[in-house]
């Protein structure tokens, strides 16, 4: 069956306009619902580093375990005026905003999760639930996400894969940033004596493999700005890209390659680059005999569902919490066509992912 007050709650929730950086609304939702059933709630000093109106929220059951169970506070678009419509089988927006799926519903699983903790007084391993800022955007509240270090593994409710399936791979992602530099000069009376940026930047990005490199691997340039005028050659090209792989070292030769090409375009026509760039998340995997992967095949299992290990060339939380040392799966709640008007969430996906994220706690 599925419970009528973990829908209430998740609609609660899904109601509350907090995108990135604006959590603040979301945070104090939140802190409220979990001081009235008994829980102390503590922030750390996040916003420092993401800019958000508020910090990650941590609450530690008992000792707080070695165990985190999170979810994150922002969402991609507002659902301010969000019109919800309970169906027979799911939840959905009206069609003129975002439902909040993602990732509101991996908050109410966990706030359910807490509350049928204390009510039905459930034996309990101990354990640590956060809830974060900025994963929509930079990641920058998981990246910053300060943790007791008993705290081992992490379990990420917020994938729009159904329940059963769990991401152990992810790739990583480069954004990187090149300004190619000419000199300018009067496009009808001297062009000669200008270097065009626009045409190193052609030669620069011709010289680069651009789109699916192999099976695991992406390249792409999606912004190019520049110039001051039609009449006047341009001095300065900017271009803006990225490199998604699950492989650590075939980002790193292909930022070389990329940044190599680039300064060869540029002497060939005498300019120069500005070259930067910056990791938005690097890519982790975890393998079958770690602790984390047997805890969710056994919770996935436990719960009468098949377990499934996926990759993924998207990002998360989980990405942060790998790169700061805490083993960490993302795992599916059934958050479908996240970030469109046409988000929705299955009734059973909801159930499911409450008693995943249960049977990871319970004794």
């Amino acid at each position: 069956m599925i419970n009528q007050k973990l829908i209430e709650l998740f609609l609660d929730l899904a109601s509350i306009d907090a995108l990135s950086q604006k959590e603040k609304p979301i945070a104090d939702f939140i802190s409220e619902f979990l001081s009235e059933i008994n829980y102390r709630v503590e922030e750390d000093n996040s916003s420092k580093y993401s800019l958000s109106s508020t910090n990650n929220l941590i609450c530690k059951v008992g000792t707080g375990g070695d165990r985190l169970l999170l979810s994150h506070m922002d969402t991609a678009r507002p659902t301010k005026d969000l019109v919800y419509k309970v169906e027979n089988d799911r939840i959905t927006s009206d069609g003129n905003t975002v439902l909040g799926v993602d990732n509101r519903a991996g908050i109410a699983v966990l706030l359910y999760l807490l509350k049928c903790l204390k009510e039905e007084n459930i034996k309990h391993k101990d354990f640590t639930v956060a809830f974060t800022t900025c994963e929509e955007t930079t990641l920058e509240g998981s990246k910053n996400l300060t943790l007791d270090k008993n705290v081992k593994m992490g379990f990420v409710f917020d994938s729009f894969m159904r329940p059963g399936n769990f991401i152990t791979s992810s790739y990583g992602a480069v954004s990187f940033k090149s300004k190619f530099v000419g000199k300018s000069a009067h496009s009808g009376i001297d062009p000669e004596n200008g270097i065009n940026a626009l045409l190193i930047a052609n030669e620069a990005i011709d010289k680069i493999r651009i789109g699916r490199i192999n099976e695991n691997t992406t390249v792409n340039i999606g912004k190019i700005c520049g110039g001051t005028g039609i009449n006047v050659v341009p001095e300065e090209i900017e271009i803006e890209g990225e490199i998604r792989s699950a492989d650590l070292s075939a980002i790193e030769d292909l930022l070389n390659e990329i940044k190599s090409n680039f300064s060869e375009a540029a002497n060939n026509y005498k300019g120069s680059i500005e070259f930067n760039f910056t990791w938005d998340f690097k890519p982790y995997s975890i393998n079958k005999d770690h602790e984390v992967y047997k805890e969710i095949y056994r919770a996935i299992k436990a719960v009468n569902l098949q377990p499934n290990s996926v990759i993924t060339p998207g990002g998360s939380d989980a990405n942060s919490l790998n790169a700061n040392g805490i083993s960490s799966v993302n795992i599916g709640i059934g958050a479908q066509n996240p970030h469109s008007n046409d988000e929705f969430i299955l009734l059973e996906d909801l159930q499911k992912s409450f008693e995943i994220a249960l049977a990871l706690v319970k004794k």
